[in-house]
């Protein structure tokens, strides 16, 4: 007899969490329509990070403890956790029946997903502004701790180096400079200060 099937793990599983939790049928719902449309996949770099297409099917959302949703940002409960989350957990259901018992010994059944709980906010995070693609993005990364958000952050910078630019900087204020064309032919840079223009000297 050939063991249940993802789908089917999923579907009896899911009947389950909606007996036991009516109140949240439409979290449940939603994750469940996600799952089977085939919108939840592993990251291929990081098993345990989460990819979660949209419901147009324009963007990708990386789940992983946070979501990088609008919701997720700002430290809310959203659709592509609630369904990363029982991803997980009827994943670990199928390995669980595969995984060979010695005999006489009752498998182990993994503990229900915290589907239907709501997230705190992370205890450490960071804003970044990076240009991808040409287009400027704003990251968002959570973590546990700061050590752990600040080495994300440093691969992530890494990753998406600034490209060089063609603007000098001002030595003293570290700030982009104009370049000035004056009509006997001198060029020169400067910026501006809130005491004056400054010429980087």
């Amino acid at each position: 007899m050939q063991p249940p099937s993802f789908t089917q793990i999923l579907k009896t599983e899911v009947a389950r969490m909606r007996t036991a939790h009516p109140e949240r049928e439409g979290d449940l719902a939603r994750a469940n329509a996600l799952i089977l449309q085939g919108m939840v996949v592993p990251s291929a770099d990081d098993p345990e990070t989460g990819q979660v297409l949209s419901s147009d099917g324009q963007k990708v959302y990386h789940v992983n403890g946070t979501c990088s949703c609008t919701a997720g940002e700002h430290g809310r409960d959203c659709r592509h956790q609630h369904a990363w989350r029982l991803y997980q957990y009827i994943v670990r259901k199928v390995d669980a029946q595969d995984a060979p018992s010695p005999a006489g010994a009752t498998p182990d059944t993994p503990p229900a997903p915290d589907v239907l709980q709501p997230l705190g906010e992370a205890p450490a995070s960071v804003n970044c502004h990076l240009t991808i693609a040409g287009r400027q993005v704003q990251l968002t990364l959570r973590g546990q701790s700061e050590d752990d958000v600040l080495a994300r952050l440093e691969k992530v910078l890494q990753r998406y180096a600034a490209a060089p630019s063609d603007v000098p900087q001002c030595p003293i204020h570290h700030a982009p400079m104009k370049i000035n064309h004056g009509k006997d032919g001198r060029t020169w840079t400067s910026h501006k200060t809130p005491d004056g223009w400054c010429k980087g000297r």
